[in-house]
C-alpha cells in the first residue's frame, strides 16, 4: 500500500530528509542529525511539517453539544479565535486521543494525532447519533506546519504585526490573496511559536512566500519527527502511545488540568450529559491513583 504524502514532500526530499512510514504517512525522521535539529529549535527555531495530523471540522446546530460530549474540557465557554487542549476518552476513562480544539465563528476544528484519526472518525459517527452535526475530515484538503523556537515570533513579526501579539492558545485567520490560513500560537515542543493550517494546494506557494525559498537566512532549520519527539520528552509533554493510551487515563498521566470532573462546572452541557468517561474518571479520582507518571531529572 502506498503511503500518503504531505504537500511538503518535495521540500523534504530536496533537503535530504530520511523519510519513514509514520501512521501511513511518508514523513521526515531527520535531515541529518536529530541532536543538531533539537538544539537548533531550542536556540533559534525549527520548521516542522505536521500535515499528517488529523484535522476534523464540526459544524451544524448540535456541534457544540457533541464536542461537550466528546471532550474532557468545556468548549461552550471558548471565544472565537481560541484553542483549547483537551482529551477524548473511552467509557473507562482511558484516552482515545489528546486533541486541540479551535473555535471559529461558524464551526469548530479538532486537531488529533495521525495514528488515531481513523479510530476517532468512527467514534464520532457513533456519538453523533441523531444530533445535527456535519463532520468533515479536512486532513487531506489542508496542510499544517509548525514553526517553533525562541526566535520565531521576531521572525514572524517581519510579515505580520498581528501574529506576535497573539496570546498563547489563540489563533487568527489571515487572507493571502486567494485563500485563508489559520495561524495559532500553539505547538508541542516546549518552545514559543506558531502552527499554520492552510489549503493543501496552496501550501507550496505560501511556504515560498513566507521563507522566500531560503529558510536558512532566518536561522530556522527544517526539523523532523525525531527531534519533535525528543523536544516534547525534554519538555515533559505526553505523547499518545507512550504516556497516554486507552489503558492510561489522563489523571495518571498528570493531565488533571485537562479534565473537568464536576458536572456543575460544565454549565454549557445540554441535559447534564457530561463527557464520555467522566463517571469513570470521577471514581478513579475519589478512589486514588494506583499509578502516576513521574519525571526524572538526569544529573550528568
Amino acid at each position: 500500500m502506498s503511503l500518503n504524502q504531505t504537500p511538503f514532500h518535495k521540500f523534504h526530499l530536496d533537503r535530504g530528509a530520511k523519510m519513514v512510514d509514520f501512521a501511513g504517512w511518508e514523513m521526515p525522521l531527520h535531515y541529518g542529525s536529530i541532536l543538531d535539529e533539537h538544539k537548533a529549535v531550542r536556540r533559534v527555531g525549527g520548521i516542522f511539517d505536521v500535515s499528517h495530523m488529523g484535522r476534523v471540522k464540526f459544524g451544524g446546530k448540535d456541534a457544540r453539544r457533541m464536542l461537550e460530549r466528546l471532550c474532557t474540557r468545556r468548549v461552550s465557554d471558548m471565544n472565537v479565535g481560541q484553542c483549547r487542549y483537551s482529551l477524548v476518552c473511552n467509557e473507562k476513562g482511558g484516552v482515545r486521543d489528546d486533541v486541540l480544539v479551535y473555535r471559529y465563528e461558524d464551526h469548530w476544528l479538532m486537531v488529533c494525532n495521525a495514528s488515531n484519526r481513523e479510530k476517532l472518525l468512527g467514534h464520532f459517527e457513533e456519538v453523533k447519533g441523531d444530533l445535527k452535526v456535519k463532520i468533515v475530515d479536512m486532513t487531506k484538503k489542508t496542510a499544517m506546519v509548525a514553526v517553533q523556537g525562541p526566535a520565531v515570533m521576531d521572525f514572524i513579526g517581519k510579515f505580520s504585526e498581528e501574529v506576535p501579539g497573539l496570546k498563547r492558545y489563540h489563533f487568527v485567520q489571515k487572507s493571502m490573496v486567494i485563500f485563508k490560513m489559520t495561524i495559532s500560537r500553539t505547538g508541542y515542543t516546549g518552545e514559543d511559536g506558531i502552527e499554520v493550517i492552510l489549503p493543501a494546494n496552496m501550501a507550496g506557494m505560501a511556504f515560498k512566500t513566507l521563507f522566500k525559498g531560503n529558510e536558512g537566512e532566518s536561522g530556522l532549520v527544517p526539523a523532523g519527527l525525531g527531534c519533535r519527539d525528543s523536544l516534547r520528552l525534554e519538555a515533559g509533554m505526553p505523547l499518545y502511545g507512550h504516556e497516554l493510551s486507552e489503558e492510561i487515563n489522563p489523571l495518571e498521566a498528570g493531565l488533571g488540568f485537562g479534565v473537568v470532573l464536576d458536572k456543575g462546572e460544565r454549565e454549557g452541557d445540554d441535559e447534564g450529559e457530561g463527557f464520555i468517561g467522566q463517571e469513570a474518571l470521577k471514581e478513579i479520582s475519589e478512589r486514588g491513583l494506583a499509578r502516576k507518571l513521574v519525571g526524572l531529572k538526569m544529573g550528568g
